[in-house]
């Protein structure tokens, strides 16, 4: 189930926090990350990418490139995939990528930190709000139980 803590961390969460999801996928990742099939979905969905292999992605935009040069969404996502120890910053996710952390989130629990709100869509899902610990299954109830906190 996907988890969320809205704004600042409380300090028990906050040594398995990172917010500079960049710089630490950049230092983190593995090859193997990158050829997985839910990677290149998501590498497509994303980032309109396509994987070639470990150290190659041709971008529309810029050619082939490193996995160091995708977006901080595709990033994001992949981490929070790949690396279960760790509480990520998806605020530097875009809306883009929300229906790619519900669907991390469905197989296993999922802790991300929010400082916006993101559109989760019209379907029903199930979130955990760690803020007031309440479930929400829409975006209105949702945008309720956030509100005070974005």
């Amino acid at each position: 189930m996907l988890n969320i803590y809205f704004g600042e961390l409380p300090e028990e969460l906050s040594e398995k926090y990172i917010y500079n999801t960049n710089v630490y996928f950049n230092n983190t990742y593995k090859d193997r990350w990158i050829t997985e099939p839910f990677s290149k979905e998501v590498i497509k969905a994303v980032d309109r990418s396509e994987v070639i292999d470990a150290q190659t992605i041709l971008s529309p935009v810029f050619g082939n490139m490193s996995p160091k040069k995708l977006s901080g969404g595709t990033k994001t996502v992949l981490l929070i995939a790949y690396d279960t120890q760790r509480i990520f910053n998806a605020s530097t996710c875009g809306d883009n990528c929300a229906n790619w952390i519900l669907k991390t989130a469905a197989s296993r629990k999922v802790i991300i930190n929010l400082h916006h709100l993101m559109d989760f869509g019209k379907d029903e899902f199930k979130i955990r709000i760690l803020n007031t610990n309440k479930i929400v299954t829409n975006m209105g109830d949702l945008v309720w139980q956030a509100g005070e906190f974005v």
